[in-house]
């Protein structure tokens, strides 16, 4: 951290990329991401939709050498193995794959989406997310999961066969879930976990049918006090167990980190294709942009059709913005954010960005602290980012 970058003259500039893929068998409750459920897919136009997006953006971002492939949904498990194949295979004949390239792949461990894993690793992913979320049979039916514990265990023990690095997801701070549930369930989901897992709360999204029910009294989340005690313990345990926490969500050992995510936290540059999907990019000799994909699925592909792209903005970011985004991205990784990567990889100044009063409030306080020149939340301050970050940013 804060070391210089090498310049484009001296390598070529690596990139991350998104590909979604919005369908679903069905919406889940607590779920407000840009998925659809559709009676059937033209997979073959699909296909081509994705190829022709990529194509767009590598004439915009020539020479770059991808670092990591990401597909996410939506449930992109879903798609043809063949068209993961034919996106990673443009990826590489226009731009360049690195040599270690991580190539990750979404999943529901249904039985039926399990059994497709080997032909996703002959396609080229060599990373799969499964979409676990609960060890407890009940707790899938209310999350309206279409899977069981059971098939969720054996697609765990299937992927590790089948994927040189796998991770899966679980969402805590249930309605109803005490400390000691969520303490049995952790310890059981860290017993045959790989190397990487994912550990999100609940949180209740304006829109969906959770956040409808919530309204009407259907069910409470935990409280404040029980939502921090099983934050507390998940931080406990999975250092305990080796998993270090290396994002506010995110824990994993052995190096085994999703580079992919790294790449969003850490500010550098990636391209978003597909419906709602959204880039930072910084094409040759211009400023960083902002993009983002139409969200609808059918206005996207008609978009594709016409234009060759489904971009329905590209925005220039100043140097204030960019310090700002980088700021909120970077804190909420343990290793934080140095002021000289700041600098070079904005252009700002961190007084432009940062506010340095509350700064020093907040160190007072022991939410951050500023090693060297390495600014990082907190053990403290970590689970109370968002509140922090609206003091923080100038």
């Amino acid at each position: 951290m804060g070391e210089a970058e090498p310049s484009s003259a001296e390598a070529p500039p690596a990139l991350a990329l998104y590909v979604h893929w919005p369908f679903c068998l069905s919406k889940c409750p607590y779920c407000d991401f840009n998925s659809h459920v559709r009676e059937s897919v033209d997979q073959a136009a699909w296909r081509g939709a994705l190829l022709r997006e990529l194509d767009h953006y590598a004439a915009l971002l020539p020479g770059a050498v991808v670092a990591s492939v990401f597909f996410g949904g939506g449930t992109p498990s879903l798609m043809p193995p063949e068209t993961a194949a034919a996106v990673i295979e443009r990826a590489a004949a226009r731009w360049s794959l690195a040599a270690d390239t991580e190539i990750t792949l979404e999943a529901n461990p249904t039985s039926t989406e399990a059994a497709r894993l080997e032909d996703f690793h002959a396609a080229g992913v060599n990373r799969v997310s499964l979409g676990v979320q609960a060890l407890d049979d009940d707790a899938l039916s209310f999350l309206g999961r279409g899977h069981d514990a059971a098939e969720a265990r054996a697609a765990v023990a299937l992927a590790q066969r089948i994927m040189p690095r796998s991770s899966f997801d679980l969402i805590y701070a249930r309605p109803g879930q005490t400390v000691d549930a969520w303490r049995a369930e952790l310890a059981d989901a860290l017993a045959f976990a790989g190397d990487h897992l994912s550990l999100y709360q609940l949180t209740i999204e304006k829109g969906t049918p959770f956040w409808r029910l919530e309204r009407d009294g259907a069910f409470d989340v935990p409280d404040d006090d029980t939502a921090r005690a099983l934050y507390d313990l998940t931080q406990e345990m999975t250092a305990a167990a080796g998993f270090a926490a290396y994002e506010v969500s995110n824990h994993a050992r052995g190096g085994n980190a999703c580079r992919h995510n790294l790449a969003y936290w850490r500010y550098d540059d990636y391209v978003g294709i597909g419906p709602g999907a959204h880039g930072r990019i910084r094409p040759a000799g211009g400023a960083r942009q902002a993009t983002r994909q139409h969200a609808g699925p059918e206005t996207w592909l008609a978009a594709i059709e016409s234009a060759g792209h489904g971009t329905a903005e590209t925005r220039t970011l100043d140097t204030h913005e960019q310090a700002r985004e980088m700021l909120m991205m970077g804190l909420r990784l343990a290793e934080g954010v140095s002021e000289a990567h700041l600098r070079e990889r904005t252009g700002c100044e961190p007084d432009r960005a940062i506010d340095r009063a509350g700064l020093a409030r907040l160190i007072g306080a022991g939410y951050l602290e500023c090693r060297g020149s390495c600014l990082k939340a907190t053990a403290a301050g970590r689970p109370l980012l968002n509140s922090l970050l609206a003091e923080l940013l100038a």
